[in-house]
């Protein structure tokens, strides 16, 4: 769901470019170049069998002249001189310092930052901007603070936080945060996204999951 989610905030003209910071096996690049006419994607993963697993979904999809998979740590700081300038930027990042590890050692890596806070995948994503560029991450609501000052630190700005409730009544889950070269410029919280109603998902999630659709602040993202 946080890919889908991720990748459907993403607002880019039919051909731009997107980069996908910490793709794994790409789920989220995949789904905006699935959203977006002629996007194309340049990918960073630093593990080597899951950027040839993210080439070959690519490749299965018929994309692959379309992507450009680049294995590298974000933690690099000479990583940025070496992409292009993107239309848009995005990541999921492992977003916990510390606590208990997952028991597989691929979701440990997806989801405990192991060293590398916040503020580094904020600046790649910040640094591959595009003038009229945003950059996107979706976290945990509860780092939600962490987020918008490691963002706010890469020279970013006009933060706009939207919530993803669980259900109606109940605190948020998760959060996206865009924002953009304009490092004065104030957040904005908007009104958010209730995911499930009954025994399914409300019709505003189902559009996003199974249409690609999502709405900021009652309109289009932007």
């Amino acid at each position: 769901m946080d890919a889908v989610m991720l990748a459907a905030s993403v607002e880019m003209r039919p051909g731009g470019l997107v980069l996908d910071a910490g793709c794994g096996p790409g789920g989220i690049f995949l789904c905006v170049l699935a959203r977006v006419p002629g996007a194309r994607a340049v990918a960073v993963e630093r593990d080597p069998a899951l950027a040839a697993m993210a080439r070959e979904n690519a490749a299965l999809n018929g994309w692959s002249e379309r992507v450009e998979v680049v294995e590298a740590d974000i933690a690099d700081p000479t990583l940025p001189t070496r992409l292009p300038r993107c239309d848009a930027a995005v990541s999921n990042p492992p977003y916990w310092p510390g606590g208990s590890v997952p028991p597989a050692a691929l979701r440990a890596g997806a989801t405990h930052a192991g060293g590398i806070g916040l503020g580094s995948w904020a600046s790649l994503l910040g640094a591959s901007l595009a003038r009229g560029g945003r950059s996107t991450m979706i976290l945990p609501a509860g780092r939600l603070e962490d987020g918008i000052a490691a963002l706010r630190g890469a020279g970013l700005g006009g933060v706009e936080i939207l919530p993803l409730w669980p259900r109606a009544g109940r605190a948020a889950g998760r959060v996206l945060l865009r924002a953009r070269r304009a490092p004065r410029a104030p957040g904005t919280l908007l009104p958010g996204l209730v995911l499930h109603e009954g025994a399914g998902w409300t019709r505003e999630a189902e559009a996003i999951l199974r249409g690609g659709e999502l709405t900021w602040a009652g309109g289009s993202p932007g």
